[in-house]
């Protein structure tokens, strides 16, 4: 039996770490990874809060519980089922949280895009896709994905900073799939500039602390 669809509105969440106004200096839009929710995410960058920086966390539309049919709710970004409508989903979400708040705030702050495991992916997709303003794309745990075509996209990406960190005991990153990054970066002539650091799947403060200072 084959799906039919419809559209229909849906109403996502999102966290915020500071607020908008003309005294911020950087906006982070970061996206958080498989079976997460928004809030304790946005935890991990507490210390950005300085008072002259905006952090969004956008949560996935995808809710389940975490343990089968009780206990904590989380999220994901997607499914390989109906893959695609959900990436215009999200992609549309996330364009329209950055346009809401891109209005609020001065013409040339700094804008980061940061995506952690399944996120990385989400902010990838969503940046090609709809082409937002930014300076730097941060992949954190994750790799980009594999089916997109970065070199069409090559004069958007050009100016931009590209980040990808991960941790050098992350089971998730295993050399095998590591080399998978050097054949995307070879492909489609594209550095995403990557760097270890001693520890797992995670953002540990440290490392995210010399990155942002990397950014002033």
């Amino acid at each position: 039996m084959d799906y039919q669809k419809i559209t229909v509105s849906k109403t996502a969440h999102y966290c915020l770490l500071g607020q908008p106004g003309p005294h911020i200096r950087q906006l982070w839009i970061v996206c958080h990874g498989y079976a997460q929710l928004a809030p304790a995410f946005l935890e991990n960058f507490k210390q950005l809060d300085n008072g002259q920086t905006l952090i969004i966390a956008p949560e996935g539309m995808n809710h389940f519980y975490q343990k089968g049919f009780d206990g904590p709710v989380v999220a994901s970004w997607m499914t390989r089922l109906h893959r695609e409508d959900e990436i215009i989903d999200y992609s549309y979400f996330l364009q329209a949280l950055y346009n809401q708040y891109i209005e609020l705030l001065p013409y040339d702050i700094r804008i980061v895009l940061l995506g952690f495991s399944q996120g990385t992916a989400t902010v990838c997709r969503w940046a090609l896709r709809n082409h937002p303003h930014f300076h730097d794309l941060i992949l954190w745990a994750g790799l980009p994905p594999e089916d997109l075509n970065y070199a069409e996209h090559r004069n958007y990406l050009t100016d931009k900073n590209l980040y990808l960190l991960y941790g050098t005991n992350d089971p998730f990153l295993t050399p095998d799939r590591l080399s998978t990054l050097q054949e995307i970066e070879d492909k489609n002539g594209v550095d995403f500039g990557e760097k270890s650091f001693d520890g797992g799947h995670e953002i540990p403060s440290d490392v995210l602390h010399k990155l942002s200072q990397n950014l002033n």
